[in-house]
């Protein structure tokens, strides 16, 4: 397995395919214009799930922690995600409400990376966004224990079981915990990739007063 390993990761190749271009000097003021005009671009590129993200927090302790989720909006408020509060992520983002995005978009080559200052919104706003998704979404959010230790398989089943029921039978069942989020960023990076990895780094990020300031990063 080892040697399968090293042979299948030396083997593969990073955007064995054309790239689209990037004209920094034709960028936006801002980062919002750009983020939205390039995960269009991106969808209709046929890039998978483009709307999924890593979060990165950090613990009581300091140390990092990352994992994958889903993008719920991107407006002049920020970017927004939902989760438990008494998750992990939300634990975490109460006793520090700093935390980074990224987005990568390999059909284009592309990454997006945000960081900024996270606000938990009220629960008017938390339940809105619950209610405008699937069953599925709310069975999960109705399931609730999120980062708990889980005893057994079964145990899950059952209490998924239930929350699928529940979710069928009363869509706007409350899920007291569900919390929405808002990243407000201060700065934010676009990663144009280049196959002689002459790769274009555009960084906004906020001056005093709020203003976007911008720059380029050698790759």
């Amino acid at each position: 397995m080892t040697s399968d390993f090293h042979s299948t990761l030396h083997s593969l190749r990073v955007w064995d395919t054309e790239l689209p271009g990037f004209d920094p000097e034709a960028a936006p003021d801002g980062p919002l214009a750009l983020f939205r005009e390039w995960f269009v671009q991106a969808a209709r590129s046929g890039q998978t799930e483009p709307h999924t993200m890593s979060l990165a927090t950090v613990d009581a302790e300091g140390r990092p922690d990352v994992r994958i989720l889903m993008l719920h909006d991107a407006d002049e408020r920020g970017w927004h995600f939902a989760s438990h509060a008494t998750s992990a992520k939300g634990r975490q983002l109460a006793e520090h409400p700093q935390a980074a995005l990224c987005f990568y978009w390999p059909a284009v080559g592309r990454q997006v990376r945000i960081r900024g200052r996270v606000v938990a919104c009220g629960p008017e706003e938390s339940r809105a966004d619950l209610a405008v998704r699937s069953r599925g979404a709310l069975a999960a959010a109705l399931t609730g224990r999120q980062s708990e230790v889980l005893g057994s398989a079964g145990e899950l089943a059952r209490a998924s079981a239930a929350a699928w029921e529940r979710a069928g039978t009363e869509p706007d069942a409350p899920a007291p915990t569900w919390t929405r989020y808002v990243l407000d960023p201060a700065e934010a990076e676009f990663f144009q990739g280049d196959a002689a990895r002459r790769h274009v780094r555009l960084r906004y990020w906020r001056a005093a007063g709020g203003a976007w300031e911008r720059e380029l990063l050698w790759p």
